[in-house]
């Protein structure tokens, strides 16, 4: 099994889905199949079909959480450092600009609020890069290199 990277906040948001999950969505679920069942013929039974798919998910995201944690390394809340680590938050200059992330295990990546993984191309580049260091980024499609201008 390899390591997971997870933020405190990662690890708390992780094991409480998993009690929702079997505490709470588990219980509803089975209360929908019970009722759906009740309809009669199960082989027409879009109700009871949709309620065994749901079921499925629901089981195959706690065994998803449940790995997650049996793996999971938190990362500490980086205090003053001399080069990016898991965890920093990096500002960078690239060809586009200046933009700022957080680098954070893969299960919490998400772009979309400055938080990147560690394995990306980016991420990845800019593990152990100092301050005022210039790396390269190599992603399938393109090449580029981005200045770190800080680290916080």
């Amino acid at each position: 099994m390899t390591n997971v990277y997870l933020t405190q906040k990662g690890l708390t948001a992780a094991k409480e889905e998993l009690g929702f999950l079997k505490e709470t969505r588990r219980r509803q679920i089975a209360e929908t199949i019970h009722q759906a069942r009740q309809y009669g013929d199960l082989t027409e039974n879009s109700e009871y079909d949709a309620a065994l798919e749901e079921q499925s998910m629901v089981e195959s995201r706690i065994s998803e959480l449940e790995n997650i944690l049996k793996g999971a390394k938190v990362i500490a809340n980086p205090s003053q450092q001399d080069f990016v680590i898991i965890g920093s938050t990096v500002k960078i200059e690239m060809d586009d600009g200046i933009d700022e992330f957080t680098i954070v295990g893969r299960v919490e990546a998400d772009p979309s609020k400055k938080r990147i993984s560690n394995e990306s191309p980016l991420g990845l580049a800019l593990l152990g890069a100092e301050k005022g260091e210039t790396v390269d980024v190599a992603t399938p499609i393109v090449r580029y290199k981005c200045k770190v201008l800080e680290i916080k």
